[in-house]
């Protein structure tokens, strides 16, 4: 049981992407109870200068990052540290878009020394839990989320992104 994913590749680097990503997706959504089969969810594999511009148009930040996850729906928590609201079916089977940067990956697993396979799947499940309504802008939303993050990497071995 996974879930459809749909990616495009704008930049050749991230031509190995595709296994990561249906992990990382399957284990977030089933990581929080879940059928990953149910869900949809769109990935753009692109470098630092198509995610700055994306950031530019979306954040207003005109700088390069990780990651970018857009939510086909508002599902985040009204109390902080509270549970999103889960996605209704048929109706939230497209979960949303992420855009993930080579470049930015690449050298933040280098200088934090660890494997480049394991930051792109924590990235990954990041944004997947950021399209299912968790977010870290609120301390207890914050928690609960990298919580949820360090206990789903740790059933596919992956050491806790936090600790």
């Amino acid at each position: 049981m996974t879930a459809q994913i749909d990616i495009l590749i704008e930049d050749d680097r991230w031509a190995t992407l595709e296994p990561l990503v249906q992990i990382a997706c399957d284990a977030a959504l089933a990581g929080i109870g879940l059928d990953p089969s149910e869900f949809e969810i769109s990935i753009l594999a692109c470098g630092d200068t198509r995610i700055a511009a994306l950031n530019a148009d979306f954040r207003e930040k005109g700088t390069a990052t990780n990651v970018l996850s857009w939510p086909s729906d508002e599902r985040g928590a009204e109390q902080d540290g509270d549970q999103p609201i889960p996605p209704s079916l048929p109706v939230d089977s497209e979960l949303g878009d992420i855009a993930i940067s080579y470049d930015t990956c690449a050298r933040e697993a280098a200088e934090a020394g660890k494997p480049f396979a394991d930051h792109v799947t924590h990235l990954i499940v990041h944004g997947t839990l950021h399209l299912l309504g968790f977010d870290h802008m609120r301390d207890k939303d914050a928690q609960l989320m990298e919580g949820l993050e360090a206990e789903i990497l740790g059933k596919l071995d992956i050491s806790d992104p936090y600790s």
